[in-house]
Order: structure tokens, then sequence, then C-alpha cells
């Protein structure tokens, strides 16, 4: 779904660097800043996370991003910006469920800057560049995963096309013996490197499909093994008819996609940056339905769970 909001300015320029994420969503104070933003947006979020028979896909256009600077050397690098796309981001998701970092990874910001960095080119991770990036399930190795991954474009690059498939169509193409082998909790996935993990750390055996009435899965194309033959076989099925159906979006200044991570996959396509401050830069957050189900891995809006 595509919505196109109307032109509508937020906020003024302000420092970023005093603007604390974590604090400005514990006063609730993106409830003051959701007056301010396009109400289209903000009614068709609502509406998309009241529904589950929606693709799994949400993109709203023209969104207010603010004063943006040159695109900063790494995640965690100084920005030069006011604060406006940070509160957007943050407002909008919180529309959505609870807004979560997760610990290690970029130091649990709840917003988190995703730009390419020189030294990870060739990795498989958010800050990569010269390779595709895999389809996956967002932190499918984690229990306590994001039911909702956002992404903020303030600066675009008409390489990087964000993939992606949707499970609905996925499972047309799957045959039968593929989509019943996948409901086993015969495979396990490695946790990714941003996560600090121990050598060789996976997840406990997992299904990769789950076999209710609203189906969801948990898949991550490089780091989803199966423990079996035919969980191995089907693992190829699935690879396959994602590849099939997969879509692709090219994300411009002011686009906010928002995906279900429990209906769909996505990855990235490779890209040239110039690293001259000019480069592709997203703002990124998570969202879970409810903290209670985090237990003690919780500090403030930070998930904590271990893997090292």
């Amino acid at each position: 779904m595509d919505i196109r909001a109307g032109a509508h300015t937020v906020g003024g320029v302000q420092n970023g660097t005093d603007f604390n994420a974590n604090t400005w969503l514990d006063e609730g104070s993106f409830g003051s800043w959701l007056g301010q933003i396009d109400s289209g947006v903000a009614s068709n979020v609502a509406a998309f996370s009241r529904s589950r028979t929606s693709e799994g896909v949400l993109l709203c256009k023209g969104v207010e991003v603010g004063v943006v600077g040159p695109t900063p050397a790494g995640p965690r690098a100084p920005v030069s910006k006011d604060n406006v796309s940070e509160r957007t981001l943050l407002s909008v998701a919180s529309l959505l469920g609870r807004v979560v970092g997760y610990a290690p990874e970029h130091e649990g910001d709840v917003v988190q800057n995703i730009v390419p960095v020189k030294q990870l080119a060739t990795e498989q991770s958010s800050t990569s560049s010269s390779v595709t990036l895999a389809f996956h399930t967002e932190a499918a190795f984690h229990p306590h995963k994001p039911r909702y991954l956002l992404l903020l474009c303030l600066r675009g690059d008409p390489q990087a096309a964000t993939t992606y498939a949707l499970l609905n169509d996925v499972l047309s193409l799957l045959p039968d013996q593929a989509r019943q082998d996948l409901t086993r909790e015969e495979f396990t996935t490695g946790v990714d490197s941003s996560y600090n993990p121990r050598p060789g750390a996976v997840s406990k055996l997992h299904s990769v499909l789950s076999s209710g009435n609203v189906p969801v899965w948990c898949w991550d194309e490089e780091l989803t093994q199966g423990t079996t033959p035919r969980a191995r076989e089907a693992l190829l099925d699935l690879a396959a008819a994602v590849a099939a159906c997969s879509r692709a979006v090219v994300l411009e200044e002011g686009d906010l996609l928002i995906l279900d991570n429990s209906s769909v996959v996505h990855g990235r396509s490779p890209f040239s940056p110039r690293f001259d401050g000019t480069d592709r830069w997203l703002q990124r957050s998570f969202v879970v339905p409810d903290l209670r189900a985090v237990g003690d891995d919780l500090s403030g809006n930070v998930i904590t769970t271990s893997f090292s």
C-alpha cells in the first residue's frame, strides 16, 4: 500500500545532539508530536497495525524529515541535523506497539542510522553496500524479534533497492511437501555478527513456517540451516519461491517503509557509495507488540538478550 502525505512541516531546526530518544519515549512526548504528522499517514499506519489481512507492507510518501546534513561515516558517528526525523519516526512507530532497541546492535539505539560503511562493504549487514543483502526476517535468531521494522529515508540512492517478498506470494509457489516440512522444528538460525555472539551461536530449534490459520515465518537466507535432509530440501524450495516473487522499491527522501516482520522478508540490492557525505541514509526503528513477553531481558526500552 502506498500512502502519499500532503506537504506538512513538523517542528523546527534543533540541535540533534541534545535529543535523547529513549528519554523522549519514556516521557510519552510522541503523543503531542503525532498531532503534527500528516493525519493520512497516522490513520493508515494505525489501520495497518490492526489488520492481519494486509500484505504486510506500507509505504508512506512525503513524510517530513527536517533538515538533513551530510551522511555520517557510520551508524554512531556524529550527525549534523535537526531531530525532526527522529521524532517523526518514533511517533509513527509508537502507533504500532512498543519501540525497542537491541543490545549490543548499534548499542541499543531506538533510532538507528543505516549508512554504508567502507570497511563493511562486503558484509551481510545493513551497513554493507557492494553485495546483495540476502532476504531475511529481521533478527530471525532472536527469541524477542521485532514485529515491525520501519525504514525512514533521509537521503536516497537510485541504485539501492529495498527488496522484499510477501509470505502469501511465497506460499502460492511452495510445493505442498516443502510447506509441510517447513512447519517442523528442524531448523536453526545463526546469530548475526552485529550482536557480538560467541563463535557458532545459533538459535534454538524452530520451524520456518507456522501451521496456524494465519501463518508467519522466520527465515534468514544466509543464516537459517536445516538439521535434516528434508529440512534442507525445503529451504531450497523456499529460496526459489522467494526469488520468483520478490519485489523491490527504491526509497527516496521522505519515504517511510513499514514491514510486518512476521509476514515479509526483506533485503537490499548492491550499490556504489561515494563516502563523501552524499550517500544513502536511512533511519530504522523496531517495534514489538508488548514488552511483557520480554521478561527480564529488558533495560528501559532496550532488549538485552545475550548471545555471547
